[in-house]
């Protein structure tokens, strides 16, 4: 064989290997499935989110919080400064309102990603952790929720050399939390082009305090949404390119343990936890493909997804809600509350619908 039939004979094989990729990617991403209507009743666009509501999460009194204007390679986003809204669901009007941001806070890169709440036990104190992206970096800030004039101070922001892609995380103390790397890459090409198409379970879960951070659990091939049980003794991670949720135990040295997974059949964000039930609420994205290719004649659906019983050995996996597209594009959140639910979505509006 000639040189020029080795340099063909090479770039044969790659095409061959790059097509079989894409066939892969396109399977993990649920490209060829198509989405049949399932609404809920009475649901209402919620104002001042038209750009994001990319997670949200509640506290026992009814108080909404959520994270808006998130820029993410790959989906599309707008220049929009990222900002905290709250949202009071025990108002009959139902508006959320924009948190006052400290004066001493770089707002300009404020790039608000997954977020988390922490009620102090001692003294009831409210924590807000907020994973954002400034220069497409990942960190972590760290607030206290003012109730009595709805602002927030910020107390410190936490960078670590292992919290290098962080999508979501969930804290378990004042200043502890467990936390979602969803890529392995830091880079922005490598992250967005050359992972997906390696499609490798690179993915970890990472515990963070003061005293102590680690990888406490690895093996994921996008490790996405992190949340805690109500009783603390489990953590939930959803895996969104496998299409599953892990359920770990927590160790006393703040490791996990994995116990099983539960299949979803979806690609899942976050994950929201009922705090009565034990249930979990999953926003989803049926079809990522769309999200990746976006076309606005052609938009990414929605779909919600809820697991009860997620510890028994029958657990019940339901779809809730599923849209096409024309009324939100691209869920990643739903938080349920008193028969309404709060369906967020990465780019897109936010939606509250009632349950019942």
């Amino acid at each position: 064989m000639g040189k020029f039939g080795f340099i063909s004979l090479i770039v044969a094989v790659l095409a061959v290997l790059f097509g079989e990729r894409i066939i892969n990617l396109r399977k993990r991403t649920l490209a060829s499935r198509e989405l049949e209507q399932n609404h809920l009743p009475n649901c209402v666009p919620l104002k001042n989110l038209d750009h994001g509501s990319e997670d949200i999460t509640i506290l026992g009194n009814g108080l909404a919080f959520i994270s808006t204007g998130l820029k993410y390679p790959g989906l599309p986003s707008s220049d929009v400064t990222g900002k905290i809204y709250y949202l009071n669901l025990q108002d009959p009007r139902i508006k959320p309102v924009e948190l006052r941001m400290p004066w001493n806070f770089d707002l300009e890169s404020f790039n608000p990603h997954g977020i988390s709440l922490y009620t102090d036990p001692s003294d009831n104190a409210v924590y807000l952790f907020v994973v954002s992206h400034p220069e497409h970096k990942s960190q972590v800030e760290l607030f206290k929720f003012v109730e009595d004039d709805f602002s927030l101070v910020h107390l410190k922001t936490i960078k670590h050399e292992l919290l290098y892609s962080v999508n979501d995380i969930v804290a378990v103390g004042v200043e502890s939390f467990y936390a979602t790397n969803d890529h392995y890459f830091s880079h922005e090409l490598l992250k967005g082009l050359v992972e997906p198409i390696l499609a490798q379970p690179w993915g970890n879960v990472v515990y963070y305090s003061p005293q102590d951070v680690k990888v406490v659990s690895e093996g994921f091939y996008f490790a996405n949404g992190i949340n805690i049980s109500p009783d603390k003794r489990h953590v939930y991670v959803v895996d969104l390119f496998d299409h599953n949720v892990h359920v770990l135990e927590r160790k006393e040295d703040n490791g996990l343990a994995s116990v099983k997974s539960v299949s979803v059949g979806s690609l899942c964000d976050n994950v929201e936890v009922d705090s009565e039930s034990g249930d979990l609420w999953l926003g989803c994205h049926p079809n990522a493909w769309k999200a990746f290719m976006f076309d606005p004649k052609d938009p990414p659906g929605s779909e919600v997804i809820r697991i009860k019983n997620i510890h028994s050995d029958q657990p019940v996996v339901t779809q809730v809600y599923a849209d096409d597209g024309h009324v939100i594009m691209g869920s990643s959140v739903a938080a349920p509350y008193e028969g309404k639910l709060l369906i967020g979505s990465v780019f897109h509006k936010a939606l509250c619908c009632d349950l019942q």
